[in-house]
C-alpha cells in the first residue's frame, strides 16, 4: 500500500474564522489523506513546528485577515530555517490576485481563492504533493 499524504492545515494570524478550513481538512481526510488542523490563532513558528513534529508532506494556510503576505512569507522563511523547503506550501482565503504571483514567487506553490471546489483542491493535492517513503 502506498504511503498518505501527510498535510497540516492551519489558520496564523488573528483571523477567527475557521469553518472553511475545518472543511477543507474534513475533504482532504474523506479522500484518503492525514490530516492535522492546527487550530485558530497560530503563529508561522507553531504552525512550522507542527509540520516537523508531525512529519508532513504539505502544509496549507487558511487566511482571511489580509495578513497573507506577511504569514507566508514568515512561513517560507521558517520551513527552510528547519530544513523543510521540501514541504509543499499552498493555502486558501482572501487573496488579492495581483498578490499571488508574488506569493509563488516566493515559494507558496498554490493558492485558492474564493470559489474554488473541493474536488479542484483534493485533485490538486493529490497531482503536486508525493508522501515521503517511510522505512
Amino acid at each position: 500500500m502506498a504511503d498518505r499524504i501527510r498535510i497540516v492545515i492551519a489558520k496564523p494570524g488573528l483571523d477567527g474564522h475557521d469553518r472553511g478550513a475545518k472543511v477543507i481538512a474534513r475533504a482532504l481526510r474523506d479522500a484518503g489523506m492525514e490530516v492535522v488542523y492546527t487550530g485558530l490563532h497560530q503563529t508561522p513558528e507553531q504552525i512550522v513546528q507542527t509540520v516537523v513534529q508531525e512529519d508532513a508532506d504539505a502544509v496549507g494556510l487558511s487566511i482571511l485577515s489580509g495578513a497573507h503576505m506577511t504569514l507566508f512569507r514568515r512561513t517560507v522563511e521558517l520551513l527552510a530555517e528547519n530544513e523543510a523547503s521540501d514541504v509543499v506550501l499552498f493555502g486558501g482565503g482572501i487573496v488579492p490576485e495581483a498578490d499571488i504571483a508574488e506569493l509563488e514567487a516566493m515559494g507558496v506553490a498554490k493558492v485558492f481563492t474564493p470559489g474554488a471546489t473541493m474536488d479542484e483542491i483534493v485533485e490538486w493535492v493529490r497531482s503536486n504533493v508525493a508522501p515521503q517513503s517511510v522505512a
